[in-house]
């Protein structure tokens, strides 16, 4: 019996295969050699301007597919392609590719839904009975999803008027899933602008745990391109202030720019906050192993490594450190990821608690909450991506 991350394989207009053998051969090997899918499909795509709608939706199947998949299908980069469309119903996949018909066994769960051993056991050891659910959802491709800027409703009844179908997420308020395959965002007009942003609905959630409100001071210590920046200053408004650092300096001023066209105040500061700034809300959103977003990135889980996660554990203590520096007293500070390694995530919660930090139970649902009160989010569990996320106070 098919499972859903097969099934959907059959919704690949495979046929457009015939001809592009020669085409995608080297791509695809640039791909099983570590190249992220994304980037080469993107060289692929700028090479080739005359493909149709067809065949650059098979170009981009093939290559994420080889990129997922590499475990279980075996042989030549041509040989694994043809596999991948037969298995989305192709049965002349490789005469359509020219190539030798090869098959390869599937002898584990981690063969047929092609995971690197060092993920799979920890997925084993973390959702025992789970395990192979887990890793359906995740080799399907998560959901486009939007945060509104105000009303839900009002932004799904606008989106509809453009073709764009939507459905309210579950537990985000501000959250709209798109339903409507492949659409176009970026080219809905000036109507849409700041209208809303582009998050997913567990990353939505962490903005809540702050408890910021209108006026309010926050410092968001790992801003990045500032997702939860832009999230954090519509809910403290003009009368409140945003403080942004990260040691990625092109994309603060990505944050920048975003700020600028949503009209947030944010206010940017570098890689470090000020040594003076004491702050009462403070959002460590820290680097991880990244364990939480594989169905973002097809071919991501054999592009880590298994040493991140210890290297991320020492990381996001030390960001712990700095974030209580600049914490005033009787504050709030937040810690989160988006992994689901116990390293990462409890043994990080427990360490902080030694420190004299106080564990916070926030105001959501206990099916967010693990026993200790943090949020811990799985994909097959809550449709979110993987995220964990905990409460302190000083």
């Amino acid at each position: 019996m098919l499972t859903e991350s097969e099934r959907r394989l059959a919704a690949v207009p495979w046929a457009h295969l015939a001809g592009l053998g020669p085409t995608l051969e080297t791509p695809l090997q640039r791909v099983l050699e570590g190249d992220a899918a994304e980037r080469v499909l993107d060289r692929t795509l700028r090479a080739n301007r005359h493909f149709t709608a067809e065949q650059r939706q098979v170009c981009a199947e093939a290559l994420f597919g080889v990129g997922l998949w590499r475990r279980r299908f075996q042989g030549a980069p041509l040989q694994r392609l043809a596999q991948l469309a037969r298995l989305g119903g192709c049965d002349d996949a490789f005469s359509r590719l020219g190539v030798d018909v090869v098959d390869s066994p599937v002898a584990s769960w981690r063969d047929r839904f092609s995971f690197p051993d060092w993920i799979a056991e920890r997925f084993e050891a973390r959702f025992p009975g789970e395990v192979e659910q887990l890793a359906d959802v995740l080799n399907r491709p998560g959901p486009v999803t939007l945060r509104a800027k105000t009303d839900r409703s009002a932004l799904a009844a606008r989106l509809r008027s453009v073709g764009v179908e939507t459905i309210p997420a579950r537990w985000a308020p501000y959250a709209l899933h798109v339903i409507t395959p492949r659409p176009n965002l970026l080219g809905l007009g000036p109507s849409f602008l700041g209208t809303f942003e582009v998050q997913d609905e567990g990353s939505q959630l962490l903005g809540a745990l702050l408890d910021v409100r209108s006026g309010d001071e926050v410092l968001d210590l790992c801003a990045g391109a500032g997702g939860k920046a832009l999230q954090l200053a519509a809910r403290v408004g003009p009368g409140g202030t945003v403080h942004a650092t990260d040691i990625d300096l092109p994309k603060l001023e990505r944050l920048r720019t975003r700020a600028s066209k949503a009209g947030a105040h944010v206010l940017i500061h570098g890689a470090r906050p000020p040594a003076a700034l004491r702050i009462p809300h403070v959002l460590i959103d820290a680097p991880c192993s990244e364990l939480g977003t594989l169905r973002r990135g097809p071919d991501l889980r054999w592009r880590l490594r298994s040493q991140s996660v210890a290297e991320m554990a020492v990381v996001q203590r030390e960001l712990i450190a700095l974030g209580l520096r600049h914490l005033a007293d009787g504050g709030r500070l937040v810690y989160a990821t988006c992994t689901m390694t116990p390293e990462e995530n409890e043994d990080v919660v427990t360490d902080a608690v030694k420190s004299g930090l106080k564990l916070v139970r926030p105001s959501l649902p206990d099916a967010l909450l693990d026993a200790r009160g943090c949020l811990s989010l799985a994909p097959h569990r809550h449709g979110t991506d993987g995220f964990f996320a905990a409460v302190f106070e000083r």
